[in-house]
């Protein structure tokens, strides 16, 4: 059998996530380096080094940022508290934040304002979970189908759940549909919050994963959207996931008696990552990639106005 590489697509760069790494660098070129990001742009340790060593400064904490500086919040958000800091310390504060986490923002103040308790799906200490919870003190978190058992809620309260953007469709379906067996009164989002990037990637996965024996997800560790792409991979068929940050993290061993390798990367990592794999992948006796492409995307966001200036 002739050995194949399948490339799925879509892959990598999201709007959200091309949004936020063009805030970066048209932020160095507008103000110069240093500027400060509030926690990694994107979670992805190549495009945070790369934008380091072009004079971006990654902090945990705004108290690290020198007052009166130009300061960016990355694409996962952040809770009402980070920004009326930010206002105290006279940050010049671009919000890289992606709009779809935006959406999820305003959807929680929302039902706020409407009285009803906020059931938030997600994995506790995500950026966007925290940054999504501190619009609303008491907010719940749920992290999995069985925490719905131990809410100290009414069965028959009205309740409204929210979600982190970057789950697994699959894993949040089935949450969902938890909250749907206890509460009666469940009140849902206007549309549902996983980003589309998020689904077209475990989709474009889907469609290839049951021909491979081996697939590769490009993208870094504390990448949630990465993280469940292997996990999709697997419970699609494939014969072994492996999740790398880059070429040299492939070990030729998980490759030996494959004859069908995929290839995909999360929705924070450039392409120049799957390149690299791609070329390793060359160099170890395997022959081009063949693209599976499920559909093409052409969203775009609109840059925070500071930087819109003169453009």
């Amino acid at each position: 059998m002739t050995r194949r590489v399948l490339l799925a697509a879509p892959r990598g760069y999201c709007a959200g996530v091309d949004r936020a790494v063009a805030c970066v660098e048209l932020a160095l070129q507008k103000w110069g380096a240093p500027v400060y990001v509030r926690k990694q742009i994107v979670h992805n340790a190549h495009v945070v080094a790369s934008s380091a060593a072009r004079g971006a400064v990654f902090v945990d904490e705004l108290t690290q940022v020198p007052e009166g500086a130009v300061c960016l919040f990355s694409a996962h958000g952040v809770s009402p508290a980070v920004r009326d800091e930010a206002a105290s310390r006279n940050l010049l504060v671009i919000d890289a934040t992606c709009p779809l986490v935006t959406k999820v923002h305003n959807e929680a103040r929302r039902f706020a304002a409407q009285g009803l308790p906020i059931l938030l799906i997600g994995h506790a200490g995500h950026e966007e979970v925290e940054g999504t919870m501190g619009e609303v003190p008491d907010m719940r978190l749920i992290e999995t189908p069985a925490d719905v058992a131990t809410l100290d809620l009414p069965d028959d309260a009205p309740v409204a759940w929210l979600s982190q953007t970057t789950l697994s469709v699959d894993e949040t379906r089935e949450t969902v549909a938890s909250l749907k067996s206890r509460f009666a009164n469940l009140v849902s989002p206007p549309s549902e919050d996983l980003c589309y990037a998020t689904q077209n990637r475990q989709a474009a996965v889907r469609s290839l994963a049951h021909e491979c024996d081996v697939v590769l997800v490009v993208g870094s560790a504390n990448s949630s959207n990465s993280v469940r792409l292997v996990e999709v991979a697997l419970d699609s068929g494939a014969g072994a996931a492996y999740r790398v940050d880059a070429a040299t993290d492939i070990d030729p061993a998980w490759l030996a008696g494959a004859q069908t390798v995929g290839v995909t990367s999360g929705a924070s990592v450039p392409e120049e990552l799957v390149a690299g794999v791609l070329a390793r992948l060359t160099e170890l006796g395997w022959p081009v990639c063949e693209e599976h492409r499920i559909t093409t995307e052409t969203l775009s966001f609109v840059l925070p106005a500071q930087l819109r200036e003169g453009q």
